[in-house]
């Protein structure tokens, strides 16, 4: 067994098998197979999203991504820490290199939306409170959630540490990539009507050739200055549809009672009964 073999296992490690994939079924064929990383970016220049985080085994190898939010709380992807061994988590910060972390925090706790995949790759959204509280520089800040909807037209800027070719490894720096949202309606309608898209979810395409993908789940999606969505799934990859993510609009209710302490599970949630 090669040594980085061994240390991408050791990372892994402390998440869930689904850490850093969504994938549905066990076909091959369009339809079965949801994942997320960028494909078709490009490197961003230092500084260019502080608001962005690694989670990471204490291994140092990179998982999933997720936003800062205040000085305690980071938001994720819920399937990023689904089964997740909390001693073996560590939240990175401050850096374009996954791998050269400018801040490192532990976790106190996880707090995954109750409903989460209730139905299956609805309300996949999760919190991270954090041990410390993270310490702000320029390079470390947080991003505020949205106060409207999002609107046709509207810019979203995607960024993370996913692979940038189908099955690929990991890059070391931060890759953006510039996209449009997509209409709930007419998202749905380039998805064949799939269920899996629903009013919990915004979606975002560019053109063929450029999406999110393995190593973006849970990262950051950003439009005017807010944070507007956590990448959740897509067909793999930049395949000329769009991609689907946890709206942050959405589940902001969800998000407020949990930092304000109130965990207990309610009816926030898409598709919920």
């Amino acid at each position: 067994m090669s040594a980085v073999f061994l240390l991408v296992l050791l990372g892994l490690g402390a998440f869930s098998t689904t850490s850093a994939i969504r994938i549905k079924g066990n076909s091959t064929e369009k339809g079965f197979y949801k994942d997320q990383r960028i494909i078709g970016g490009q490197v961003a220049e230092d500084g260019f999203a502080p608001y962005q985080i690694s989670l990471q085994g204490i291994s140092g190898a990179h998982s999933c991504g997720g936003a800062i939010i205040s000085e305690k709380f980071v938001l994720t992807a819920a399937h990023c820490v689904e089964n997740a061994n909390i001693q073996w988590l560590v939240v990175v910060t401050g850096t374009n290199k996954y791998n050269r972390p400018g801040g490192r925090y532990f976790l106190e706790a996880i707090h995954i939306h109750c409903n989460y995949d209730n139905p299956e790759l609805h309300n996949d959204i999760a919190l991270l409170q954090l041990i410390e509280p993270i310490v702000w520089d320029e390079l470390t800040q947080p991003i505020p959630l949205p106060l409207v909807p999002m609107q046709a037209g509207d810019e979203v800027i995607l960024t993370g540490w996913g692979s940038t070719v189908l099955w690929g490894t990991t890059p070391i720096d931060l890759q953006v990539l510039y996209l449009q949202y997509v209409p709930h309606r007419e998202c749905k309608a380039l998805l064949s009507n799939d269920d899996d898209c629903d009013v919990g979810h915004i979606c975002t395409f560019s053109r063929l050739g450029e999406g999110a993908c393995h190593g973006d789940s849970g990262g950051p999606l950003i439009s005017n200055g807010y944070l507007v969505g956590l990448v959740n799934w897509g067909w793999p990859c930049a395949t000329g549809v769009p991609d689907v993510h946890a709206s942050v609009y959405f589940y902001r209710d969800w998000i407020r009672n949990v930092m304000s302490g109130n965990t207990k599970c309610t009816g926030y949630g898409s598709n919920y009964s």
